[in-house]
């Protein structure tokens, strides 16, 4: 009985503590405000940035990411399971985004921009929406 009680002891413990991690971990998962700060910084330093450029992306993410996490929470909320469509609202929101930074960039920053890997992920998107428009 001893053994049985310590047992039962033990497994709460350590679900417990598990439970502890996972809310601590959620908690130091910034929120889309602060991705969308630490985004902006981002590219900021890799794109030399003005102030006003650096406002006018850090307010377009601001808007631009909350309204795709409720665009999807939609969906999820749903029941929808289609992985393909949650894509494709990420995908449309980040083409909005796309859209907008490059009339916020000089010529040479959106070059750089699209250097630094966004041009892959661009690619990506137009090979998704070709494969989407086939299989309709």
């Amino acid at each position: 009985m001893k053994v049985l009680t310590f047992a039962l002891s033990f497994v709460f413990v350590l679900l417990c503590s598990s439970v502890e991690a996972f809310a601590q971990e959620k908690d130091n998962q910034p929120d889309v405000y602060e991705q969308a700060e630490m985004e902006a910084d981002r590219l900021q330093r890799i794109l030399d940035l003005e102030d006003w450029q650096v406002f006018y992306v850090d307010s377009t993410l601001k808007h631009d990411f909350p309204a795709m996490v409720a665009e999807m929470d939609k969906l999820r909320n749903s029941k929808v399971s289609n992985m393909m469509l949650y894509q494709a609202v990420q995908d449309k929101w980040w083409e909005q985004i796309d859209a907008t930074y490059k009339r916020i960039f000089t010529p040479q920053q959106w070059a750089a921009y699209l250097k630094s890997g966004a041009a892959k992920v661009q690619k990506a998107r137009e090979k998704r929406k070709a494969k989407a428009a086939g299989q309709l």
